[in-house]
């Protein structure tokens, strides 16, 4: 198991290119099922909360491996 503050300090890294998009921003949880629908991304700066446009929206079906340091996701744009 892991905690929502441990899973927000990974960093997120696109597989199809190896660039890191930035940081775990929000979960979106269903609260039906308790499962995670998806998790968004800063854009890895004090200011991502400001400006909406610069988040990306992760689908979990995309999220390939989660590490110890880094989360790993098939991120297309």
């Amino acid at each position: 198991m892991i905690k929502i503050s441990e899973f927000q300090v990974k960093d997120i890294v696109n597989t199809l290119d190896g660039k890191r998009l930035g940081n775990v921003g929000d979960i979106d949880i269903n609260l039906l099922t308790g499962r995670i629908n998806s998790i968004t991304v800063g854009a890895g700066n004090m200011l991502s909360f400001l400006n909406k446009e610069e988040e990306i929206v992760i689908p979990w079906n995309k999220i390939k491996m989660i590490g110890e340091d880094v989360i790993l996701v098939e991120y297309r744009q």
